[in-house]
């Protein structure tokens, strides 16, 4: 074989072997490709199905709060219009009077309650005035005093969202008042240019926060609503020192 031919088949074998390597190539491009398309639509299978049950459950909770609205309007707010007609119809002069003016103070405050956890009663309002509204209604009951503070310019949040958030501040609330043993409770809304932020501060008794499920405090599921929304949520609490909630929703 002459040295012509012997070039010509070099060349040969390294145009197929040239051939070979492109179509692997492609084979290979083709099949990345592919790979990283069907894990794209895989993620966004998960997150529609994470975002189906994350509204499931929110829906379930606001239905469980829509029935115990509606048990406590209904059926004790009844119960406690009945006792304050009977006590008014009763002659036992101031203390009979003072009964009535407690019993009806109670069915207020309790009206007021219902309405707080009612969805359909929240549904229409915005955050910021369902937050005032937990806030005054705290005050009026005289356990401790409540201060509610509002900075930034507020801007439109998905209905949903403010629901959730406004529960997460209410179960704040409510466990201060029935754990921490405060005088003092802050809460403050701040509308920043990339995140709303949320702070709840109350100077009571405070606890361990790296035992939270274990001492019982209830706040544990603040965690579980806030990952519903894709919100941050960190409680952080020192005995003696209070308890302070810091929530953060990202604003698009």
């Amino acid at each position: 074989m002459d040295q012509g031919t012997q070039l010509l088949l070099i060349l040969v074998v390294l145009l197929v072997l040239f051939l070979l390597a492109v179509i692997v190539f492609v084979l290979f491009s083709v099949f990345m490709k592919r790979k990283n398309s069907l894990l794209r639509e895989q993620i966004e299978t998960e997150k529609r199905y994470e975002r189906a049950i994350a509204e499931t459950q929110i829906e379930i909770r606001e239905e469980t709060l829509r029935n115990i609205s509606w048990e406590l309007h209904d059926n004790i707010g009844q119960l406690l219009t009945l006792a304050k007609i009977k006590a008014q119809n009763i002659e036992g002069g101031e203390e009979m009077i003072e009964v009535a003016e407690t019993i009806g103070t109670g069915l207020n405050e309790l009206r007021a309650l219902s309405k707080s956890i009612n969805p359909e009663a929240i549904n229409g309002q915005s955050l910021i005035y369902s937050l005032e509204q937990e806030v005054n209604r705290f005050n009026r009951l005289k356990y401790l005093s409540a201060d509610y503070e509002l900075l930034g310019d507020a801007v439109t949040i998905d209905s949903k969202v403010e629901i959730v958030l406004f529960r997460i501040v209410q179960e704040f609330m409510a466990n201060t008042m029935k754990h921490s043993r405060a005088s003092k409770l802050e809460v403050k809304v701040q509308f920043k240019a990339d995140a709303l932020e949320i702070t709840a501060l109350d100077d009571g008794v405070g606890f361990d926060s790296e035992n939270l499920f274990e001492k019982g405090i209830g706040l544990s599921n603040i965690d579980k609503r806030a990952e519903l929304i894709g919100a941050d949520a960190k409680i952080s609490s020192i005995p003696g020192a209070g308890t302070q909630l810091k929530l953060i929703y990202p604003l698009e």
